[in-house]
């Protein structure tokens, strides 16, 4: 039996689909929704439409951007000697909130996990290696989740560039098991600053 109209069903449903909202918090949100107005609902859909149409990723370290740079690439006083390698935007931007790092960055888009049979391939890895080769960088900060996926890709990662260059992680204070995104600024402030070479 449909206990609400196919329209409405369908909203749920797509809402559902978005990370951490399940079938409750979808049907919470679409309710909510037949009661904004007409332009608001329009406005939101805009939204979603605009940010899906002009955001892609950095042509330099993949986060995300407007242009064909990030700001951050684009930003003259950053120190672009060191790269801070992290999995994906939201922990760049966890980065960035900590204020206490002002270099540059690079972003994998995802760990190397065996057992979901995502390798080094899956990952922009590649990427980094060619920065690497053709910009000036003294130090590489292995800034990826203290959980197991996150601690394999830090490992591969220092294995390949020790020989080359000057490679550190990020200090304890992450809980295991926990994600940059979720990290208050203190906490990441006081990772950064204690990190220790590999």
């Amino acid at each position: 039996m449909n206990y609400y109209p196919k329209p409405l069903g369908k909203l749920v449903s797509e809402l559902s689909k978005l990370p951490g909202i399940g079938s409750k918090s979808a049907q919470r949100i679409a309710f909510d929704l037949l009661d904004w107005s007409r332009e608001d609902v329009m406005e939101l859909a805009k939204s979603l439409v605009n940010a899906k149409d002009k955001i892609h990723y950095c042509k330099k370290c993949y986060h995300i951007a407007e242009e064909e740079l990030c700001e951050i690439c684009q930003d003259s006083g950053r120190d672009p000697s060191v790269i801070c390698v992290v999995e994906d935007p939201r922990d760049l931007i966890a980065m960035e909130r900590s204020g206490s790092y002002h270099g540059l960055y690079h972003v994998l888009h995802g760990t190397i996990s065996p057992m979901d049979g995502r390798g080094p391939d899956e990952i922009r890895l590649k990427e980094l290696l060619e920065r690497l080769k053709t910009e000036e960088v003294k130090e590489v900060i292995l800034a990826t989740g203290s959980d197991m996926e996150g601690e394999t890709t830090a490992l591969y990662i220092a294995r390949l560039l020790k020989p080359i260059l000057k490679v550190s992680r990020i200090a304890a204070g992450i809980p295991v098991g926990g994600d940059l995104e979720y990290a208050d600024e203190i906490t990441l402030m006081r990772a950064m600053e204690g990190r220790q070479e590999l």
